[in-house]
């Protein structure tokens, strides 16, 4: 995506780190509508695994001078490493004895995956575990959105976080459920993470001329990763191989829309905000009519509707704050004109 906020001075900050390390799991099960408010405290063992991965792949990439692709791409990798390693439910017919049946849509046995569940999974990890709390939480920095925000220390305390909440999780998960992935399924999975990581740094630093054009205003923006993450959040598994086409088609409607629009320059932070704003609303209202693990009841809905007030407040402040900084970028621009 095309990000407009070179001008930001390179000055460190932790309150964003921090940000970002909790909402991400605030976004990812929360929000989502997993896990109920009564299992908040569990935020404490989820938070360096998700809020240390996101924190991870946005400093590294900031770091390196590279965008939205690269961290993507990091957060497709971050997906595969929590489902295939440390939780196996990519791999595992019964996941946690649940009975849910997630590999039997559109079940592939030479792999031993669910081509559903792979696809299904793969995109909430990327775009919402790991994309939309980067983003909002950048917007609510936006004169530090490309910058780092942590120092190498912290960046050091940020890696080793990720590995306890990695290594955390694939213990709790062994500890319910003692089914072991094939030693090839493992050898694949290992082999896309790290062809993903290789890949997202392998792109060019430098972008491309942007172009002229029209792109469409940051609300049709929101409203189109709205409507595409309802969709996606409707289409149902016992569709099968339609349901994992569906998504694929899916994929490539908003990734292509959103690369062609990110190549104008009249495409900037305020849409990438937007874009996320989209997806979180949709994770809001789908929360209501989800299923939570280990409780349900009036508790639970009053819980649904807390964390989608929260995440209206988190929007509303990441969208103000890049509309202003946006604005006043434009009106310095027509005064040095």
């Amino acid at each position: 995506m095309n990000e407009h906020s070179q001008y930001a001075p390179r000055t460190h900050s932790v309150k964003p780190a921090i940000g970002l390390f909790f909402l991400a799991p605030l976004v990812a099960e929360f929000l989502l509508g997993n896990l109920p408010i009564k299992l908040l405290p569990a935020l404490v063992m989820l938070a360096p695994m998700y809020g240390g991965g996101a924190l991870l792949i946005r400093e590294t990439v900031r770091r390196s001078g590279r965008g939205w692709p690269s961290i993507l791409l990091l957060a497709l990798a971050y997906g595969i490493l929590e489902e295939a390693f440390a939780t196996q439910s990519l791999f595992n017919p019964d996941y946690l004895g649940m009975h849910m049946g997630l590999l039997k849509p559109a079940y592939i046995p030479a792999l031993g995956i669910g081509g559903w569940w792979t696809i299904f999974v793969l995109n909430l990890h990327t775009a919402w575990s790991i994309a939309t709390p980067i983003a909002l939480v950048e917007g609510a920095v936006p004169e530090r959105s490309t910058t780092p925000w942590l120092g190498r220390v912290g960046l050091a305390v940020t890696g080793v976080l990720f590995a306890v909440g990695i290594v955390a999780m694939t213990l709790m998960s062994y500890r319910h459920d003692r089914f072991v992935a094939w030693p090839s399924q493992f050898a694949w999975a290992g082999a896309a993470c790290t062809a993903l990581i290789i890949v997202a740094f392998w792109i060019p630093r430098r972008q491309a001329a942007l172009r002229s054009g029209g792109v469409p205003n940051p609300w049709l923006a929101g409203a189109f990763t709205l409507a595409a993450g309802s969709a996606f959040m409707l289409i149902h598994n016992r569709w099968g191989w339609w349901a994992a086409s569906a998504i694929l088609a899916l994929d490539l409607i908003v990734a292509g829309a959103v690369w062609f629009w990110s190549r104008r320059a009249a495409w900037d932070q305020r849409h990438v905000v937007a874009s996320a704003c989209g997806a979180a609303l949709a994770y809001a209202w789908h929360a209501f009519f989800q299923t939570p693990i280990m409780a349900s009841g009036l508790v639970t809905r009053i819980g649904n509707a807390i964390f989608a007030l929260g995440a209206i407040a988190v929007i509303w402040m990441a969208a103000k704050r890049t509309s202003r900084l946006s604005r006043a970028a434009r009106e310095t621009a027509l005064q040095e004109a």
